[in-house]
């Protein structure tokens, strides 16, 4: 477990506020004083001259050489400091601020976020989303209206500054923001290590259905480890857990990205690691990687939008994917140049570059679960009926989904389950789906996929509650490891 420590520059001022365990005053951190011997720390810097080489600055900076997760890091310090930054991450939050403001009579606003919270109900959400961008003790924000709503200043807020009351404010704000680390008063066992699992509960294709995240938690009771689920608005506290499970659709301009890229950087043991997202979620890539390594792949060639398609000849059908498409979406079978044409045209509207591939038929593919390198799980994903995917996506929205055959991982073809071991040590040590089609001419990796679905009721049909303590003790070997000094 992590434990949180508040650094204020009078730590008389908060003994009434907070519990006198957590403070710290900033003369004794900055001087080394009477840390934690664990290292697993967490700092709330509270400290009120947080401006550029301020006593909060300098917090700040100590706390990430110490490897000490830190709220304000020294990034958002810094990105704070100047609206000619700043205005270039809140732009897509000023564009809802018309929806969120249309009724409101005055023209400027003054709001206080304490953690990422709000006493004006209309602005809850602009807080939150706010806090996401830049985890801060206090943000101080101005909105003004003249053409339009427009953030006209955002800065950090001095937490020692003002009455008590104001002080008071903030300190209930974080015990909201820490009740779950610091008051929970439930009787259980210690866990060993806390695992957040990042999911989305609206998703529609999501890559765990709810089933088997119950499973992973039941898991993780078993092995001690406290499994928690979270979602995107969670970001702020990544750092509080000891390790994170992507169980939400990745890709690279999205949120998901951002949350592995912060867990690893607060030394978190992470699945999926960004540098898998990197390489799985761009069919590009994979396809070079693959052709270097000597790896079979149906045949296949880069198209770039503003260039003539390269002249034939081609075996037909051929398969047009966006680089970064999932679940069969960004996808397209043309069947002559005419086709190819048209739906390139329509593709290159969501990508500079697309793949063209040699169309291989099957009834099923395969879906070889690779996890720290091994084999975890072997798959027949069929085709959706009378369709050439696996997922059919109607023009009314609905999905249909071809249906599965899980089998003992020594019952399938050798050669798949090798092919696809290669394949996947290519991309790292993580969490790996390699879909792979059999045919008369050999075996072909389609894709790797560095965020398979485990659900409940498919994957896990042959080892049922096992197959999820193995994924769980892959992370729990990871921690002991990163956890034991080295000699």
């Amino acid at each position: 477990m992590s434990r949180h420590l508040v650094v204020v520059d009078r730590p008389r001022e908060w003994a009434e506020l907070l519990p006198s365990r957590l403070l710290l005053s900033a003369q004794d951190y900055v001087a080394g004083r009477n840390l934690p011997r664990d290292k697993r720390v967490k700092v709330i810097n509270l400290c009120g001259n947080q401006g550029y080489l301020g006593v909060g600055y300098y917090v700040s900076l100590l706390a990430e050489a110490r490897a000490h997760g830190v709220i304000p890091a020294v990034g958002t310090l810094l990105e704070l400091s100047r609206k000619s930054i700043y205005r270039i991450g809140t732009a897509d939050i000023e564009n809802a601020l018309q929806r969120r403001l249309g009724r409101r009579s005055e023209d400027v606003i003054d709001l206080d976020v304490r953690f990422g919270a709000c006493t004006d109900p209309d602005l809850q959400g602009l807080a939150e989303e706010l806090f996401d961008l830049y985890p801060a003790p206090l943000l101080r924000v101005r909105l003004r209206r003249t053409d339009a709503w427009r953030i006209e200043r955002l800065r950090i807020g001095s937490p020692a500054a003002g009455p008590k009351a104001a002080r008071r404010a903030l300190a209930e704000a974080l015990e909201g923001y820490l009740v779950k680390r610091w008051r929970s008063p439930r009787a259980r066992p210690q866990s060993r290590y806390d695992l957040a699992v990042l999911h989305d509960p609206h998703e529609a294709l999501p890559p765990s259905n709810a089933r088997a995240l119950r499973h992973f938690m039941r898991a993780g009771r078993r092995l001690g480890v406290d499994v928690d689920l979270i979602t995107r608005r969670d970001y702020p506290q990544v750092a509080e857990w000891d390790a994170l499970f992507i169980r939400e659709t990745t890709r690279i301009n999205h949120h998901t990205y951002t949350f592995a890229q912060r867990a690893e950087a607060e030394g978190l043991v992470v699945i999926d690691d960004p540098a898998s997202i990197r390489r799985c979620t761009n069919k590009v890539y994979l396809a070079e990687l693959l052709r270097t390594h000597g790896i079979a792949a149906p045949r296949t060639e880069v198209l770039q939008r503003g260039l003539p398609l390269p002249p034939g000849p081609r075996a037909w059908p051929v398969v047009l994917k966006v680089p970064d498409g999932a679940f069969s979406r960004g996808m397209g079978r043309a069947r002559d140049e005419g086709e190819l044409e048209h739906i390139a045209g329509e593709l290159f509207q969501q990508s500079d570059l697309l793949l063209a591939q040699e169309f291989v038929p099957s009834q099923f593919d395969w879906r070889i679960g690779v996890l720290d390198g091994e084999p975890l799980f072997a798959c027949q994903y069929f085709m959706s009926r009378g369709h050439w995917q696996i997922y059919e996506h109607k023009a009314n929205g609905r999905v249909s989904e071809g249906e599965s055959h899980t089998l003992p991982v020594e019952q399938a073809p050798a050669e798949v389950v090798a092919t696809a071991l290669r394949a996947a040590v290519l991309i790292g040590d993580g969490l790996y789906g390699v879909d792979l089609k059999q045919t008369e001419r050999g075996v072909y990796v389609i894709e790797v996929n560095d965020n398979p679905n485990i659900d409940a009721g498919v994957e896990d049909a042959v080892l049922g509650e096992r197959l999820y303590e193995r994924v769980l003790e892959t992370f729990v070997q990871r921690l002991e490891r990163q956890h034991t000094p080295q000699p």
